[in-house]
């Protein structure tokens, strides 16, 4: 199910890899008011803080901080943290409810994008990591890191 991002990616939660197990990803569409998807478009969202819940069959995104438009006009939403409603289908819906409501599990907010014109955001399947897994990972992360580093020196040699 997990569907990769085509479009520009306009805001991504780089804390939610450090945070979470990603065990699977979704895609859903947005619905925002007025003149949210022009100030989305120019890169003023933020959704480091933001986290999915469940309610009556409907997903909802809370602490998703879209700022409001400069030209907009007196329409526009006032309350950059609203919560906003997600659209998926239903049985994406019941198979994350049925996954988060194992222990451990939460509905994490990944990346927004546009893709055919439309708002979407990728949304994770997440595990909470120890911090001992936290540890293991960026030391992982550092060896990578270290080879790599070796290997370019080589190539560079090497000519």
């Amino acid at each position: 199910m997990g569907k990769k991002a085509d479009g520009k990616v306009l805001a991504q939660n780089k804390k939610a890899s450090h945070d979470y197990f990603i065990e699977d990803t979704y895609e859903a569409g947005l619905v925002l008011t007025g003149t949210e998807i022009k100030s989305l478009r120019n890169g003023r969202a933020n959704i480091g803080d933001a986290f999915a819940t469940i309610r009556n069959g409907e997903i909802h995104i809370h602490n998703m901080h879209i700022s409001p438009f400069e030209q907009g006009n007196r329409a526009n939403p006032t309350d950059p943290t609203r919560t906003r409603k997600l659209l998926m289908h239903k049985e994406q819906i019941h198979k994350l409810l049925g996954s988060s409501k194992r222990d451990g599990f939460t509905i994490v907010p990944l990346k927004i994008y546009v893709r055919n014109g439309y708002a979407k955001l990728l949304i994770g399947l997440g595990r909470g990591k120890k911090e001992y897994d936290k540890r293991d990972s960026a030391a992982k992360r550092d060896a990578q890191r270290d080879i790599q580093r070796v290997l370019r020196d080589k190539q560079k040699i090497a000519r």
